[in-house]
């Protein structure tokens, strides 16, 4: 937050109304899911994103950042013109995540025409697969709502989020991020129907059964604006359309036989990734209440394995990262995130999480690749007010 303070006080002389905050996320399992109307279970994490806002005089918004050189200034009222259907948006890729929330709210509720200055500042990894965007919307959806006096609920301003990252960035995600960023609990995850948006929270215990959750950062950077992630969302929508339902979720493991018989090879794999994957959240929630998390292992590794061969989403250093972490002792690992780079997650006894850093580190190295970032994290809070 204090980053965030001290950049709005080089923004403007006033005072702000505030300071708010939302998490990135890790998704525990279940990718891709999401927008094929499935199952995911994702975590807040204790990395954040800070956005102070303040009041102006004028129906003007201003956006800075700690990753940009120069503040964007818009008019509210030309809020429309920046985002056009044709997606010929007019603002640097950063703002267009906060314009559009602000954007996004505006067709959501009746907003005042309220001039507002935003600084924004964060810890979360970008491009690591752990939702930074999701947590700038959040952030700032959580702000100007307040700010505007908007009262619209978690579920309401995870839509907004993903409204803007929808329509005003151009990336066709689920709402798997903005819901982990809004409604994440402290040592808990979100088990999300991503259909009607219906929310459990779901114990993780893992401190009390002597575990952490070890990111391996590849900083390999993705885009989920380019073509990879879309195509793949294509693949999904034909693989549907192809068995006849309204959404891969509609489809039971016991249907990929015929899904075989109807489809060419790649759909197939597509499709078979998604089906089972949704089986592997029910599982893993299954076992995370009935055994602990000791028991989700296989499924984690399972994930990545349908990842890498069905999805085909995972990378050189994503397997490499995941291989080293079971060799030196995790229970289970995958990737996590949209995939083309990013991070690796590894559940990892207390006592091997140094030799999982060492191991990563190394194989990278051996295999000439930059060196990795290693770090754990921590089931945290969803969006809040700070100050």
């Amino acid at each position: 937050m204090d980053a965030a303070a001290a950049l709005f006080a080089t923004l403007s002389h006033r005072a702000p109304e505030g300071a708010w905050s939302a998490p990135g996320r890790v998704n525990l399992i279940g990718e891709h899911t999401d927008y094929n109307d499935g199952f995911v279970l994702p975590f807040a994490i204790d990395h954040r994103t800070h956005a102070v806002v303040g009041r102006r005089d004028d129906a003007r918004i201003r956006v800075t950042s700690t990753f940009a050189d120069e503040p964007v200034e818009v008019a509210i009222d030309e809020l429309d013109t920046l985002f056009p259907s044709d997606g010929d948006v007019a603002v640097p890729e950063w703002a267009a995540y906060p314009l559009g929330v602000a954007w996004a709210l505006r067709h959501a509720a009746t907003a005042p025409a309220l001039g507002v200055d935003i600084a924004i500042a964060s810890d979360v990894p970008v491009g690591a697969g752990l939702s930074s965007s999701a947590a700038i919307e959040g952030a700032t959806a959580a702000a100007l709502n307040d700010v505007w006096d908007l009262g619209l609920d978690s579920v309401a301003l995870a839509r907004v989020g993903r409204r803007a990252e929808n329509e005003a960035v151009g990336a066709p995600t689920g709402i798997m991020d903005q819901m982990a960023a809004m409604l994440g609990r402290a040592d808990a995850a979100i088990f999300l129907d991503c259909r009607s948006l219906q929310a459990q929270v779901v114990d993780l215990g893992f401190a009390g059964a002597g575990l952490d959750l070890v990111v391996i950062d590849t900083r390999v950077t993705h885009a989920h604006s380019t073509g990879g992630y879309r195509e793949r969302r294509e693949s999904c929508e034909r693989g549907a359309a192809l068995m006849g339902v309204r959404a891969l979720r509609d489809v039971d493991v016991a249907d990929l036989d015929r899904a075989r018989e109807i489809m060419e090879e790649v759909t197939f794999r597509r499709v078979r990734h998604i089906v089972t994957e949704n089986q592997r959240v029910l599982d893993t929630v299954q076992a995370l209440r009935t055994q602990g998390p000791t028991a989700i292992g296989p499924l984690l590794d399972a994930s990545h394995a349908s990842m890498r061969d069905d999805f085909e989403i995972s990378t050189p250093e994503l397997d490499t990262a995941v291989e080293a972490a079971r060799g030196a002792g995790a229970l289970g690992a995958r990737m996590t995130g949209g995939g083309f780079g990013g991070a690796a997650i590894a559940l990892t006894p207390h006592d091997r999480v140094d030799a999982v850093r060492d191991a990563a580190t190394r194989a990278f190295a051996d295999a000439g690749f930059s060196a990795p970032r290693v770090f754990t994290v921590i089931p945290s809070a969803g969006a809040r007010r700070d100050g």
